[in-house]
Formats: structure tokens, C-alpha cells, sequence
């Protein structure tokens, strides 16, 4: 009973480094985006809000299957920088499928936010599954 007690220090290590790492990653996300999700969700601009989120996950995802299987806190730091550059790489295939992509989001188009969020979902999905190291 009392041994699990003892890994706290461990769990909080992990756990702060992987809140560290997604905001890092809504920095860079957002950074990287044609759009600022932030002043649009702000506006009460739902698509924005929909993209974003789904995104969110689409990372939080794979972090959470470093989590569990890194051995160390530089793996969970390489794994997760790894999710990051897949999230970026989807959100650019998608700006390349639909060139205007941020222009539509920004006037609130649900169909480009959810098709987005889709990849991004899938994206996420896919890089967790391959995360078993």
C-alpha cells in the first residue's frame, strides 16, 4: 500500500514535464498556425475552439503513450517533442489540402475545423499505437 506512495516524487516529475511540454506544444501549434485560435475562441469563433481542441488531444494522445513507456525523463521529452513535430506535419498536410484553411476556420467554418481535427485526431491515434518502444 505504502510503495506506491513512494513513486509520488516520480509521478510528479512526469507529470509536470508533460504539462511543460503541452503548453510548449499550444505555443508552437498556435505560433505555427495562419490564424490566432486564441483571439478567435476569445470571439467566440467555435470552429477555432473545435480545430484547437481536437489537436490538443491529437497530442496529448501520443504524450500520454510516452508516459507510460518512457524509461527515463529525456525519453519522455524526445517522445514528446516527436508528437509535436507529427501535430505540425498534420496541420501543414491539411493546409496543403485546403490552401485557405486558416481563412476558413477564422470566419468559423465548421467542415474545415472538423476535417482538421480529424487529422489531427487520426494523427494523434496512429502516432500513440506506434509509441510502443
Amino acid at each position: 500500500m505504502f510503495a506506491s506512495i513512494a513513486n509520488i516524487p516520480i509521478f510528479l516529475l512526469f507529470f509536470v514535464i508533460s504539462v511543460g511540454l503541452t503548453a510548449l506544444y499550444l505555443f508552437v501549434y498556435t505560433f505555427a498556425t495562419a490564424h490566432n485560435e486564441f483571439a478567435l475562441i476569445r470571439q467566440n469563433v467555435v470552429s477555432a475552439a473545435i480545430a484547437l481542441g481536437l489537436s490538443l488531444i491529437g497530442f496529448a494522445l501520443p504524450l500520454s503513450s510516452a508516459v507510460v513507456y518512457a524509461v527515463t525523463v529525456v525519453d519522455l521529452v524526445i517522445w514528446g517533442l516527436i508528437a509535436m513535430v507529427v501535430q505540425i506535419a498534420a496541420y501543414g498536410l491539411v493546409r496543403v489540402m485546403i490552401p485557405n484553411l486558416s481563412q476558413r476556420i477564422a470566419s468559423g467554418e465548421m467542415s474545415a475545423a472538423l476535417f482538421l481535427g480529424a487529422i489531427s485526431l487520426a494523427a494523434g491515434i496512429l502516432n500513440a499505437s506506434a509509441m510502443t518502444f
